[in-house]
């Protein structure tokens, strides 16, 4: 952060730190066009390290060396003693290659939107033990693109991708790097990008650290388990609800058909459609949110299905192509399945909706495919920035 001085302008701070203007304004939305004397602004992409200077020239030479005007460091620094001086962000915050649960998401997503304020979280609800469900917002965009993971709880795997994807978009804007032609401020300026990286948190924790302490959830879980301590195949909330069997889109077809009639590890669609609370929160911020397009990540089969009974406009293939083409992925218009978040929204709002199932192999698919899985994940991404 820098102090501001009458007269400075964003633009003068975008080309003392080289991050666009649009970036350092949107990181600040709670200051004036205009700056005053003394107001604290944020520079996205940038940490800051201290030291006490030795010499009067320390600070002349400092400012060299990182090719910035005296005047920047000086609005950083109060006095000559200790140096508070700006390093760029050049490396990822998120670990995408390690067991993604609610804790390592919150702070990667904390430390996310303190070195790039520009991208905003907020609540949109709780999950049935209390978890915060958590949307991220990047982008300035009137085009709106959701992306969401992990609504099946041994598919965690998709959160850390989404999350390691969201880290290198960041980045990339703020650094002014970009693996398509166009510059992604472009995209920036024309998507916002809504992402919800974790809608089953208490899954994803029941299946990589076991049982929760609270009853009378810890007892339920163990007897739907079968008594079992191994929870790698659970799918469902900590209710035993498939969160993605739970919306109204020929709901009923799945109710009759679904084997589990009762609380499961999988599959159940529960007593009727929108029944659990972090369905209910999906739902609400759709409904609220005149998305545009949505993508569903969970896995596996390197497939993407993008039709819903001949709801979906001309457009979704011509998008899902793109997708296919910058993944390797097989598209598939139609499977026998209904009541599905996509399922739900394209029926509802004749929009393009696309489910991508990364990866090979048997769920929970092990760490070692991250690297290829995300490689797929973000030129999918990238593309759906490019051709949106």
């Amino acid at each position: 952060m820098i102090y501001a001085r009458k007269g400075d302008t964003w633009e003068w701070y975008s080309q003392w730190f080289s991050v666009p203007p649009e970036l350092i304004r949107d990181a600040n939305p709670h200051l004036p066009h205009e700056l005053h004397e003394g107001e604290v602004v944020r520079i996205p992409g940038y940490d800051v390290v201290t030291y006490h200077s030795q010499t009067a020239e320390t600070f002349d030479q400092i400012a060299k060396s990182l090719s910035l005007p005296v005047e920047a460091l000086e609005r950083m620094n109060e006095d000559r003693l200790l140096l508070r001086i700006p390093r760029r962000l050049e490396t990822p915050i998120v670990n995408g290659k390690q067991n993604y649960d609610f804790t390592v998401m919150k702070q990667d997503i904390d430390d996310l939107c303190t070195y790039y304020p520009f991208m905003k979280q907020r609540v949109i609800g709780t999950s049935v033990l209390g978890c915060p469900l958590i949307e991220l917002s990047i982008g300035r965009g009137p085009k709106k693109i959701h992306v969401n993971a992990s609504f099946h709880a041994n598919e965690w795997i998709t959160t850390a991708v989404v999350m390691a994807f969201v880290n290198e978009y960041v980045l990339r804007l703020t650094n002014g790097t970009c693996p398509v032609d166009r510059s992604l401020l472009d995209y920036y300026k024309k998507v916002t990008l809504s992402i919800v990286p974790m809608v089953n948190p208490d899954g994803v924790n029941l299946v990589l650290h076991g049982p929760p302490a609270a009853e009378p959830y810890r007892s339920n879980v163990l007897q739907i388990n079968d008594g079992s301590s191994d929870f790698s195949q659970w799918k469902a909330n900590i209710c035993g609800v498939d969160l993605n069997n739970q919306f109204p889109a020929k709901w009923e077809i799945e109710q009759q058909r679904k084997i589990p009639k009762a609380p499961a590890p999988r599959d159940f669609p529960g007593v009727a459609p929108l029944t659990e609370p972090e369905v209910k929160a999906m739902v609400a911020l759709t409904e609220d949110s005149d998305f545009s397009l949505i993508v569903a990540f969970h896995t596996q089969g390197k497939e993407i299905y993008w039709g819903y009974e001949g709801f979906e406009p001309k457009e979704s293939e011509l998008i899902v192509n793109e997708l296919a083409n910058a993944s390797g992925y097989q598209a598939i218009r139609y499977i026998d399945s209904h009541a599905g978040y996509r399922d739900w929204f394209i029926q509802t709002w004749k929009r393009p909706g696309y489910t991508v199932e990364l990866g090979e192999g048997v769920n929970p698919l092990p760490l070692e495919q991250f690297e290829t899985i995300y490689e797929a994940s973000r030129n999918m991404l990238f593309a759906l920035l490019a051709v949106c």
